[in-house]
C-alpha cells in the first residue's frame, strides 16, 4: 500500500461505498499527475510507483462501486481485475499486467523512459475508464444497483 492509498483509507474510513469509489479514483487521477510530473524530471522510478499506485486505486474504486466492497491484498486487486476485464473488457489484463510489471521498475530500477510512458498511458486509460462508470452510472445509485449494469 502506497502513502497516498494509506491516508486514502484513513480518510475515507467513514464514507459510503460510492463516495469511496469516488475519492479513490480521484486520487487514481492525481497519482496520474504526479507521475507526469516525475516523467518530465526523469524519475522513471517515481512515475512507475505511481502509475502501479493508480491503476490498483482503479481496480478499488470499480470494486467499491460495483458492490460496496473493499479490497484489501494484492490477491484481492488480481481477483477483482478478472471481474473488471469481464465487464469491460480483456484490454484490463493487459493494463493490469503492464502496470504490475512497471511495478518492478520502482524497485529495479531497470526500465527506460519510454517504458513509464507507455505504462503511464494505458493506466490513464484504465483510470478514465472507471472514471467515466463511476460518473455516468451511479449518480443518484445506491451501489447495489450497480449490479444490473456492468
Amino acid at each position: 500500500m502506497s502513502l497516498e492509498e494509506y491516508v486514502l483509507e484513513l480518510a475515507s474510513k467513514d464514507l459510503d461505498p460510492q463516495e469511496r469509489a469516488r475519492e479513490s479514483i480521484q486520487v487514481a487521477r492525481d497519482l496520474l499527475e504526479q507521475a507526469r510530473e516525475e516523467l518530465e524530471k526523469g524519475d522513471v522510478r517515481q512515475v512507475a510507483e505511481k502509475a502501479w499506485s493508480a491503476a490498483a486505486l482503479a481496480v478499488k474504486a470499480y470494486a467499491w462501486w460495483r458492490e460496496g466492497k473493499r479490497l484489501v491484498s494484492h490477491g484481492d486487486l488480481w481477483t477483482y481485475k478478472r471481474r473488471m476485464e469481464a465487464e469491460i473488457g480483456e484490454w484490463v489484463y493487459n493494463t493490469w499486467a503492464i502496470a504490475h510489471s512497471i511495478y518492478t521498475c520502482f524497485y529495479e530500477g531497470w526500465c527506460s523512459r519510454e517504458d513509464v510512458e507507455k505504462a503511464l498511458k494505458e493506466v490513464e486509460k484504465l483510470v478514465d475508464e472507471v472514471e467515466s462508470r463511476i460518473k455516468l452510472q451511479s449518480s443518484g445509485r445506491q451501489y447495489g444497483e450497480n449490479k444490473l449494469k456492468p
